[in-house]
């Protein structure tokens, strides 16, 4: 499979930080579907941390420092629902009171795309290889379902992997309790959650959970591994890294 299309890398900071293995993933996948993938420089958190904590005026700082990054990208790729929902719904409103930094705010909107988006939405790919084998499910992240409105994008691609069993968890779409700083702002409430949910997760059978943001990764994730669970979170974009 050949493609034209040249896509900018917006790696996140979670993705920097914590999961750069997911950020390698992509680009390995990308450019093995014939897609040219570059890397701005200068490129830091989004601002939604700041965002949802109730900071507009520092958010609009990042937004507006980090517009300008991307201007001469053809399409952006995000490795997290959260941050593409950041760029794409909270940017152009962010930057509302600048003429001219909102034309540009909308156009990086309209090219910026969550990784299984871009894939089955942009690329037209459904049908991959998979380094994994075996039953998986599928965990719904609220910024990708809620805010982007994305629920089968990542599900075509699972449903349609060689040797792969995608297994529907129940309570998909309920959050997995991260949240952001509400995680550390009610720890108590933040690990209720997740503790439902990841009895959920255990009771679908699956080797692995899929998600396609960090911080439901790094959520799960770090429950799994307190439970002494087999069960392992991983990212989408892990799942392909071999194959293509």
């Amino acid at each position: 499979m050949t493609s034209k299309l040249r896509v900018s890398l917006m790696v996140t900071c979670l993705g920097d930080m914590f999961y750069p293995e997911v950020g390698v993933a992509i680009v390995r996948l990308l450019r093995r579907l014939g897609v040219a993938v570059d890397f701005p420089a200068g490129q830091t958190c989004c601002g939604l941390p700041l965002f949802n904590s109730g900071y507009h005026r520092e958010a609009r700082e990042v937004a507006r420092r980090t517009v300008p990054l991307f201007r001469e990208s053809e399409h952006v790729v995000v490795p997290s629902g959260s941050c593409a929902w950041m760029v794409k719904q909270e940017y152009p409103g962010l930057l509302a009171d600048d003429a001219g930094a909102h034309r540009e705010a909308q156009s990086l909107a309209a090219r910026t795309w969550e990784l299984s988006q871009l894939l089955v939405r942009k690329l037209g790919v459904t049908r991959l290889p998979s380094r994994v084998k075996g039953r998986v499910t599928y965990h719904d992240s609220c910024h990708l379902l809620r805010g982007l409105g994305e629920a089968e994008s990542p599900r075509t691609v699972l449903r349609n992997l060689e040797g792969v069993e995608l297994v529907e968890l129940p309570g998909a779409d309920q959050c997995c309790g991260f949240g952001g700083s509400f995680a550390v702002r009610l720890p108590e409430v933040s690990t209720s959650i997740l503790d439902k949910k990841l009895a959920s997760v255990e009771s679908t059978g699956a080797e692995c959970l899929v998600a396609c943001d960090a911080g439901c990764l790094m959520q799960m994730g770090g429950g799994l591994a307190r439970r002494g669970s087999r069960v392992k979170a991983v990212h989408l974009a892990q799942l392909l890294e071999d194959g293509a």
